[in-house]
């Protein structure tokens, strides 16, 4: 493996952005394709995990890191994965990142489905995380269940109270899908009322290891507004450019809805992801990717490294609403992140 010496300070930063004018400042990260849960609309039922070897080492990750954020634009991070509590070394990757704040990094953010956050969640917070979005499908254990690959409930609430007893701000996300969890929502908005936590919820995208998605398996956008409205005052607010649009229910709760299928908001994303072996998708509905592992093993220097990603964000399609419908692809979810 050929790698070049720690990279001097580069320039200031010229924002990266495609063709169709969309300035590029949120990279998500894949650390791990590897996941302790079994999520239908995620995980292949048989999946194929990476080599050890083919995952980007911390050098070259962190190489990544700082050229996306000192050339290239980027303030906002997200560790993913797979699970990316299962990386040993998840503290020591979100103190390297931290280091990039002088560089110009805003945030760094971690997704993760909270099962093993209860025993971390003060060692990452002491590391430099900023905030978490946690996976939450369902309260009902049997539901969970179904859709976690047979696991508990408990310890993901668990994580979630740590989380918050370590001072750490957090979102919960919930995927629906029509006949197993639209019985839910409800629920789950009372108890995100209650608990004053701010959940979202997810349509059923069309990128499942499965490929079981269907146009008819999705809860649209309206059917949970009207779920909603059915016991409480929903309010649209202004829209940013989150993923989500957000209402206010009730008095003063907010919950989010994240419309990718029935009201795509591909016109303003300002997301690029990695994989954990270093391909570069410049759409959650990229069929290919650019290999930058590749690039750095063969000897590139920065300049190279970055004119590729230039090169490969500046094609970035439309985004699913130049190609709806089912995404055959051959990377899953699990090796992507959210």
């Amino acid at each position: 493996m050929t790698l070049l010496a720690r990279p001097q300070p580069l320039t200031a930063a010229t924002p990266v952005q495609d063709r169709f004018g969309r300035v590029k400042r949120k990279l998500r990260v894949s650390l791990t394709d590897r996941c302790n849960f079994r999520c239908p609309y995620c995980m292949p039922e048989a999946p194929e995990f990476m080599e050890r070897a083919d995952r980007l080492t911390r050098l070259e990750l962190q190489r990544v890191l700082r050229l996306f954020v000192s050339e290239l634009g980027v303030t906002r991070l997200r560790l993913t994965g797979g699970e990316p509590l299962l990386r040993r070394d998840l503290e020591a990757v979100i103190e390297e990142c931290g280091e990039l704040r002088a560089l110009g990094l805003e945030r760094i953010s971690l997704t993760t489905n909270a099962a093993l956050l209860a025993r971390r969640a003060d060692a990452i917070k002491r590391a430099g995380l900023d905030d978490l979005n946690i996976s939450l499908d369902a309260l009902t254990p049997a539901t969970f269940a179904k859709l976690s690959g047979g696991r508990g409930v408990q310890p993901v609430l668990a994580g979630i109270r740590a989380a918050r007893d370590a001072g750490l701000s957090l979102k919960l996300n919930t995927v629906v899908i029509r006949g197993m969890n639209e019985d839910e929502i409800l629920p789950l908005t009372r108890w995100a009322m209650r608990e004053q936590v701010s959940l979202r919820f997810i349509e059923f995208m069309p990128l499942d290891g499965r490929g079981e998605w269907s146009r008819e398996r999705v809860v649209t956008q309206a059917e949970i507004l009207a779920q909603l409205q059915a016991e409480f005052a929903v309010e649209a607010l202004p829209r940013g450019n989150d993923p989500a649009a957000y209402y206010r229910i009730g008095s003063d709760a907010e919950i989010g809805v994240i419309a990718t299928v029935s009201n795509p908001f591909c016109a303003s994303c300002d997301r690029l992801r990695i994989t954990a072996d270093g391909s570069l998708y410049p759409c959650l509905f990229s069929q290919r990717g650019t290999s930058l592992r590749e690039l750095m093993r063969s000897g590139a220097d920065d300049a190279a490294l970055a004119a590729s990603i230039r090169n490969t964000v500046w094609h970035k399609d439309a985004g699913y609403v130049a190609h709806p419908g089912y995404v055959e692809r051959p990377i899953a979810m699990n090796s992507l992140g959210g």
